[in-house]
């Protein structure tokens, strides 16, 4: 299986709520929790294959005006045990993706905190997606070249000739990252739900019907031997 590998796997969280109440509680926290514990397990299977990079969609910033404020809270707080448990690995890196304006303090410390504790580790590269959005990420990586290119005192016209794909690229939070290969979603729901938009242009997607937290190692072993057998067209 070893050279049909993806280098870089998406991962879109989906279940948590309903597999709470498949367990009849009555608060959704009680499958998140489950999800947080589930996505140790995931990046654990992954870090055995020797997949390079992570990327998991968690909180995006959709959720965050969508969901009761008390569901928030106590997710929040889950999001922040599980960004500093990653950290303590030892030898995974963990990057926030997205924005931390619409997060309350001490996650977005938690999230700081973890990048720079991370930050030389050379092991499996985790993003982790809070408060995260396709589109607002493409408008923050124009912002960002804009803004660049006004430093440096060059004009809009000279930018228009200038501007390219890759330089769109340098500018997403992912940065120098190779794009995902494959993005694999949860829960039956076949849809993107504006993770990755700009970076899963060719990547394949696997849907799985188990909710997030019965995602089984198996599961994912199936997801990897499919994306082996493809054909990738890029486009073509």
């Amino acid at each position: 299986m070893g050279k049909d590998l993806p280098r870089h796997v998406g991962m879109i969280v989906d279940g948590n709520r309903r597999w709470a109440k498949q367990h009849s509680q009555e608060s959704a926290a009680f499958g998140h929790r489950a999800g947080a514990a589930k996505i140790r397990e995931f990046v654990t299977w992954c870090d055995e294959l020797d997949i390079k990079v992570v990327t998991l969609y968690v909180l995006s910033a959709d959720n965050i005006t969508g969901r009761p404020s008390e569901e928030l809270s106590e997710l929040y707080e889950i999001l922040a045990n599980l960004t500093e448990g990653l950290s303590h690995e030892g030898r995974w890196r963990v990057q926030h993706v997205g924005r931390t304006d619409c997060l309350p303090d001490p996650l977005t410390q938690a999230l700081v905190a973890a990048e720079a504790r991370t930050l030389t580790n050379k092991g499996l590269h985790i993003n982790l997606a809070v408060g995260y959005g396709g589109r607002r990420e493409i408008a923050d990586a124009m912002r960002s070249i804009l803004r660049s290119h006004g430093k440096e005192g060059g004009t809009l016209e000279e930018l228009a000739e200038l501007l390219t794909p890759e330089m769109i690229a340098d500018h997403l939070y992912t940065g120098g990252q190779p794009d995902p290969d494959l993005i694999i979603r949860t829960s039956g729901e076949q849809r993107i739900s504006d993770f990755m938009l700009w970076q899963s242009a060719h990547s394949e997607f696997y849907f799985v019907e188990a909710l997030y937290p019965d995602l089984r190692e198996v599961d994912f072993l199936r997801a990897i031997r499919d994306y082996a057998r493809r054909h990738r067209r890029f486009g073509s």
